[in-house]
């Protein structure tokens, strides 16, 4: 099915033509070309996309965005980052989907997703969201480019680590419905504060359409500073939660035998006795009962069948990285791998430990490697750490990274564990220690590598 011909590319980004070709995908990686895709020519500090012309189009590549000759067909251009742009904005004025901006310091991954499941349980191959976490300033055009015209919704991630980075964002994405997850102290290297990160993930209203709908964490200490970022933009602002008060509130929760939660959940409690609506929640801890809270009410908020927006999360398997689970060959036996090595701040540490505190397993083995861009309070960070393995009932930590010095430190005749220098020299150790009915959580910053640590793992998956 066709998404972009190359009159529609060369309007929307005011360049010029070779040829007529006929686009069904839009990409800027030259890996991820398929065949009959757009390739855009992004020019970087380390690369330049023009260089992959020739691999991208004997990769299948129908045409590509340019501003450098080529024979391969094309649409011409001044600046290629802003024909992306354009494209992107383009795309968002032609379609007539619902569009739901997504943020937040802790997961907007994860919900981005679930939003995505449960919208398209609703009205299966109409849904949209961008995939991986394409959510900065090349990845939500590209996301936005990528959206077909007839899409009904369409659910979008934007992230920053800098002040006016979400604003540019929203205005480009332009949703109907704004949610805020978690604010906590991810890349608080560039923040005094976590008050100045609330006010960043605050942004995202800036691009609320008329009339639209603000969602908010009701738990979270920056509730109130949530509201007012939200109050000049916001047509109607809903919280979630867990706590008295909140608008859509999961007012009844009970563990399952596999770990998620049967969840009962109120609506519009604020205003009556409110609708209830019942699911089981796939996904494991407290964090994603209020993860679940937040789907439920930009489901609402966009119309969305609830019901099936709930069976969609009975169902909802884990995300590479952030959360998917398997379990590897140990010589005769097997044991669990919890995988959360995308990504890792305070918040979600202590979040997954909490997790793992609940595994039902012979021994709780934890790698965690050291959690950047947190600033002059990372020593303290990595040590608070130590109170959350402890309640988890970890056997055995490998700490990654020099940034772990503090939490070893910390833990020093209180936990078992090993300060190894990176992920290589982790995975050896792991190893050698790992025995059948384990398990274990590996969760890190990105730069630390752990992902190699859950492919070697993957290599034996059971």
């Amino acid at each position: 099915m066709t998404l972009w011909t190359s009159l529609e590319i060369a309007q929307a980004v005011a360049g010029e033509a070779s040829r007529d070709f006929d686009a069904n995908g839009v990409a800027f990686d030259s890996r991820e070309i398929t065949s009959g895709d757009l390739f855009i020519a992004l020019k970087g500090e380390a690369t330049d996309g023009h260089k992959f012309l020739d691999q991208t189009f004997a990769r299948g590549a129908a045409g590509a965005i340019v501003s450098e000759p080529t024979e391969h067909p094309h649409v011409r251009v001044a600046d290629t980052m802003d024909a992306l742009n354009a494209l992107g904005r383009a795309s968002r004025a032609r379609t007539g989907a619902k569009v739901i901006g997504v943020t937040g310091s802790v997961g907007k991954t994860g919900t981005k997703e679930a939003l995505y499941a449960a919208l398209d349980r609703g009205d299966p191959g109409r849904a949209h969201r961008s995939v991986k976490s394409y959510n900065n300033h090349t990845g939500v055009p590209l996301s936005l480019a990528r959206m077909p015209a007839d899409t009904q919704f369409g659910v979008f991630e934007m992230g920053m680590n800098h002040a006016g980075e979400l604003a540019a964002l929203t205005r480009l994405v332009r949703p109907h419905v704004a949610l805020v997850t978690t604010i906590a102290s991810a890349h608080a290297e560039f923040f005094r504060d976590e008050t100045e990160i609330a006010d960043a993930k605050g942004e995202i209203f800036q691009g609320l359409e008329p009339g639209g709908t603000a969602i908010i964490p009701f738990d979270s200490p920056h509730r109130d500073r949530l509201i007012a970022a939200a109050q000049p933009h916001a047509g109607r602002i809903v919280t979630f939660g867990l706590g008295e008060g909140a608008d859509v509130r999961a007012i009844e929760t009970m563990r399952t035998l596999s770990g998620g939660t049967f969840i009962t959940a109120r609506l519009d409690a604020n205003a009556g006795p409110g609708r209830e609506t019942s699911f089981t929640l796939s996904q494991p801890g407290v964090h994603w009962v209020s993860n679940a809270m937040a789907v439920i009410a930009a489901v609402e908020a966009v119309g969305g069948d609830l019901e099936l927006a709930g069976l969609a999360l009975a169902e909802l398997g884990g995300i590479a990285g952030r959360g998917a689970r398997f379990q590897t060959r140990i010589g005769a036996g097997e044991a669990l791998v919890i995988d959360e090595s995308y990504n890792a701040n305070p918040a979600s540490m202590r979040a997954t430990l909490a997790v793992l505190g609940h595994e039902n397993a012979a021994r709780k083995l934890a790698v965690l490697g050291e959690m950047r861009e947190l600033g002059d309070h990372s020593e303290a960070f990595h040590a608070e750490l130590s109170g959350p393995i402890e309640a988890a009932g970890v056997n055995y930590a490998i700490l990654v990274g020099p940034g772990m010095a503090s939490l070893a430190n910390a833990l020093e005749g209180r936990v078992d564990f090993v300060h190894v220098p990176d992920a290589a020299t982790a995975r050896d150790r792991l190893r050698a220690v790992l025995t059948p009915g384990d398990a274990v959580l590996i969760k890190g910053s990105n730069g630390v590598g752990l992902a190699t640590l859950v492919a070697a793992l993957a290599e034996a998956k059971a």
